[in-house]
């Protein structure tokens, strides 16, 4: 089993496409793919959002691109990604029971965080990556603060990002910058390959 680890490193960016067809969502997944974005998450808050990443999943088949599913926040989500053969799953809050599950099952899991305790809470689960949503709300100074107490932990901000603050986060301590929108902003992809390139 591939983990976050593996999957993170040199990733400074994500992208994350979320409610678009499958058609917009393969899209932007190639725009990513050749701005050097490896990582794409398509979140899977409803039903019918499972066709966008299964035509993501089968477009980075072809180019050999891991894709994770996002929004997954029940054990029979995670059991769907696991079907489908996502590399990763992702979430907005803690849940034990899924982080359980995705361990049960092979599949790796990022939690979302907003507080200290959560973090705690999730490196008891064995959790030492975590996405902090909503980024742009805690603020960068809250990845500092969080990295004195918690060292280990690996940081995804999520939530409010784009070109123009993902340096300032980055800068601050956050292993990866999630990013959705930007992707369809000319005027932002030129920076973002800059921060790839960092």
């Amino acid at each position: 089993m591939t983990n976050l680890d593996e999957l993170f490193k040199d990733q400074p960016i994500m992208a994350i496409l979320r409610n678009m067809d499958p058609d917009r969502s393969v899209r932007l997944s190639r725009t990513a793919w050749q701005l050097g974005i490896s990582l794409v998450e398509v979140p899977i808050q409803t039903p019918d959002a499972v066709p966008s990443l299964e035509a993501v999943l089968a477009a980075a088949q072809e180019e050999g691109r891991p894709v994770g599913a996002g929004t997954v926040t029940t054990m029979d989500q995670v059991g769907l990604c696991e079907e489908l053969g996502v590399a990763f799953t992702v979430a907005p809050g803690l849940d034990a029971d899924v982080v359980a599950e995705s361990e049960r099952l092979g599949v790796p899991h990022l939690p979302g965080v907003a507080t200290a305790s959560e973090v705690q809470q999730a490196i008891r689960l064995g959790c030492t990556w975590l996405k902090a949503f909503p980024a742009s709300l805690l603020g960068k100074e809250f990845f500092p603060a969080m990295g004195g107490p918690f060292p280990r932990v690996n940081f995804v901000a999520t939530g409010g990002m784009n070109a123009h603050n993902a340096k300032e986060f980055l800068d601050a301590g956050v292993r990866c910058v999630a990013v959705g929108s930007a992707l369809e902003d000319e005027a932002q992809l030129p920076q973002l390959a800059q921060l790839i390139g960092r």
